[in-house]
């Protein structure tokens, strides 16, 4: 008798390559000429990230360095939530989340993908913020992958314990 094979899927971050790639950011921002004396930063706020400029244009500049850094130390763009610049004072401010975990509502859609599209026999089950896909050919776990690599969805995914 063949054993199961599976693998999770997650939606996680590596806070260091975040805060490295912010860390980045901040530099660049404060060596660039076209941000001297526009009061432009970024830095952290709790769990999320503050960007700071004297425009709107200004503030949604540095976001874009920021997505930069982040797209070079390979973290998906689709981990970040950023708001729209309000104004505080005379600065512009935007907030920046990071999204971690697969929601109830994703976990479905995606078991819901593997179930119609993927190969016969595989089983995807929800345990918590993660999706556990098993299989008893490994073949079958990997086209699974190739599947949802090809799927547009709005969670960044990480494929791990593949056993």
């Amino acid at each position: 008798m063949a054993s199961e094979s599976s693998f999770d899927i997650v939606s996680k971050l590596d806070r260091q390559e975040v805060d490295n790639a912010l860390n980045q950011a901040a530099k660049e921002i404060g060596t660039r000429f076209d941000f001297r004396n526009v009061d432009a930063g970024i830095k952290w706020s709790g769990e999320a990230i503050e960007v700071q400029a004297n425009s709107e244009e200004r503030a949604n500049a540095v976001l874009d360095v920021f997505k930069d850094k982040l797209v070079k130390r390979k973290i998906s763009l689709k981990a970040i939530d950023a708001g729209e610049p309000r104004i505080s004072g005379k600065i512009y401010k935007l907030g920046v989340a990071l999204k971690e975990g697969i929601s109830q509502e994703d976990a479905k859609k995606i078991g819901k993908i593997v179930r119609d599209e993927g190969p016969k026999g595989v089983k995807a089950q929800i345990q918590g913020d993660e999706l556990r896909v098993s299989s008893k050919k490994k073949d079958d776990l990997q086209a699974v992958m190739t599947l949802l690599k090809g799927k547009d969805l709005d969670v960044a995914l990480q494929f791990v314990n593949y056993r």
